[in-house]
């Protein structure tokens, strides 16, 4: 009864906006994008016309209205009217593309390095100017004069964002105003600001690029540590690369390079110099690995891997493998103990390449249940879980996370044409399932009952300390400026790690066809509450609060009742398959 109190309370809000005048949820007047097109969200009492610049538009029986429009490099006006009613927004389009100079000079920011770089000798390093056509551009740097060569054309990646609007091909741009150039540098030390110099019309200017060169010394590395909780790994020296797994408190390795604030450690992956820390006088990170052993702990089945030095590890999870590869190893293994395991079949090893050694654990089940590592002195622990003990024909003796997204004054997620905020309705629909959960026998976690504000990483925390069979992240989902809001409705269901994908997948079709849903999608997505290993972790997109129709079956709670009764039959499910 006290999530029906609450999802009466919660949704009178968004009744009594039903019938307020003509209101606009977003753009906020004065709003910038770089995107062509925009769409209005909001509402108006549902008799007459609502026009914008003229035009009638579309609404839904309610009076909602979602219509996409074109737009123009710099202002555009929009006027929107109902009856005697005017309201006028703004929408500010800024080019995508980097500004091409005029005259002798070039592109503001377009010098790198931008940041101090380091690499080792013998190692590529390229430098990039964008600049006007038909220019001569060089640099000098150390005791070299680099020639730079327009690059005539090049394919420009859309943001990651682009696949949920189904806009993701690369695009061809002109861009004969770039201007690239690579050598190698073999003299170690700081080797200063690379100075451009650029001619033009028999005109000449020369500028330094903003960061530094340095040449590392082999023969002197630095050593680091990792000293979070889960350092993490990246292909590239920003948060715009993706993740790799993530290294253990303790983890050492060899820095070979680094790019402003980020590290490029010895088996190619990149870290931020606050996750880790120098450690003096520290020898290259290199290990011998013998035996290994296992045990049985509460709920898991641990591997032992005993090493001299803690070594940066990478996981792949298949279908019925857990392959476990460690860096800077070389294998002494002859002997492994490995008695019959509720979840490990048998366990291989190889040396794939120098420095590399591989352990693949067969299992049982096509269905993992996470995973944890952690360094305990410089021995590894991995830590695989058992799945959950149910009692007969309840779900008695799982324990399921629900975490109701967003929350407090701040974080209200996206707003549907009211203004009614995500955070509201997903915390009813969690109230809702997680009494249904209960009554069927579960142990049921919130991350929050109440309009708080919580961190992402105080929700990611709570899933590794509960440790719980399975993790849902309960939200309602909007568009990127470029997409249609008026006609993309739907589940969309995203995972991360291999072990969720059953569990995704189960979710998403139970919904379409049991709850008679549209499809939005399943997606991979690296978002922080489909990161933890610890659990199975999905997040689902129950709706779109910008679909003018959608919306109403979001905020209906008959509606939402049988929402909750179905994901809680798909829970039970999976969790019972």
């Amino acid at each position: 009864m006290g999530a029906i109190a609450a999802l009466i309370t919660i949704l009178s809000g968004a009744i009594a906006l039903a019938d307020q005048p003509l209101f606009v949820a977003y753009p906020p007047d004065g709003h910038e994008t770089t995107s062509s097109n925009i769409f209005l969200i909001g509402t108006a009492p549902a008799n007459g016309d609502v026009t914008v610049n003229g035009q009638p538009i579309r609404r839904s029986p309610a009076g909602h209205f979602a219509p996409s429009f074109p737009l123009s490099l710099g202002d555009n006006l929009f006027t929107l009217r109902h009856q005697d009613q005017e309201l006028i927004l703004r929408v500010n389009r800024q080019s995508a593309v980097a500004p091409t100079p005029t005259g002798t000079a070039f592109a503001e920011g377009s010098l790198t390095p931008a940041v101090d770089i380091a690499r080792l000798p013998g190692e590529p390093i390229c430098f990039e100017a964008i600049a006007p056509g038909n220019a001569t551009v060089s640099l000098s740097i150390g005791t070299q004069t680099i020639p730079l060569s327009p690059q005539s054309s090049h394919a420009d990646l859309p943001l990651n964002s682009a696949v949920l609007t189904n806009q993701n091909e690369p695009v061809a741009l002109n861009t004969a105003q770039r201007y690239q150039g690579c050598t190698i540098f073999n003299q170690v030390g700081d080797l200063g600001q690379p100075q451009f110099q650029l001619t033009l019309g028999g005109q000449t200017i020369r500028q330094a690029a903003p960061g530094r060169v340095t040449i590392l010394a082999p023969t002197n590395p630095t050593i680091v540590a990792v000293v979070v909780p889960s350092g993490t790994a990246r292909t590239g020296p920003s948060t715009d690369y993706s993740r790799l797994t993530p290294l253990p408190t303790g983890t050492r390795a060899t820095v070979t390079g680094y790019e402003g604030e980020w590290w490029r450690l010895d088996y190619g992956a990149w870290i931020r110099n606050t996750d880790v820390q120098v450690l003096p006088h520290a020898t290259l990170t290199q290990t011998l690995i013998r035996s290994i052993t296992s045990r049985q702990v509460e709920g898991a089945t641990e591997i032992v891997f005993p090493l001299q030095v803690p070594v940066p590890v990478t996981v792949q999870q298949g279908d019925r493998t857990f392959t476990l590869t460690l860096h800077n190893i070389t294998a002494q293994t002859d002997t492994i103990f490995l008695n019959d395991d509720p979840l490990i079949e048998r366990l291989d090893w190889q040396q794939p390449a120098p420095g590399k050694a591989q352990y693949t654990f067969n299992l049982k089940s096509n269905q993992q249940w996470g995973y944890s590592l952690r360094y305990e002195g410089t021995s590894l622990i991995l830590s695989l879980r058992h799945p959950p003990v149910l009692s007969g024909r309840s779900l008695t003796g799982a324990t399921i996370l629900l975490d109701p997204g967003h929350g407090g004054p701040e974080d209200l997620g996206s707003r549907g044409p009211t203004g009614y905020p995500e955070k509201d309705v997903a915390l009813a629909v969690s109230l809702l399932l997680r009494d249904e959960l209960v009554q069927r026998g579960a142990t049921v976690s919130m991350t929050r009952t109440t309009d708080i504000d919580l961190p992402l990483q105080d929700r990611v925390n709570q899933i590794n300390q509960v440790k719980p069979a399975i993790a849902l992240s309960l939200h309602y989902n909007a568009l990127p400026d470029s997409g249609d809001a008026e006609n993309t409705d739907g589940v969309g269901t995203f995972w991360y790690n291999t072990q969720a994908h059953s569990l995704a997948v189960f979710l998403h079709n139970y919904l379409v066809e049991q709850g008679d849903r549209p499809s939005y999608g399943v997606f991979w997505n690296n978002l922080a509450l489909t990161r933890p290993t610890i659990a199975p972790c999905v997040l689902l997109e129950l709706g779109f609060m910008i679909n003018p129709n959608e919306f109403e079956w979001i905020v209906n709670p008959t509606a939402q009742r049988r929402l909750a009764d179905t994901l809680a039959d798909g829970i039970e499910q999976w969790l019972k398959g």
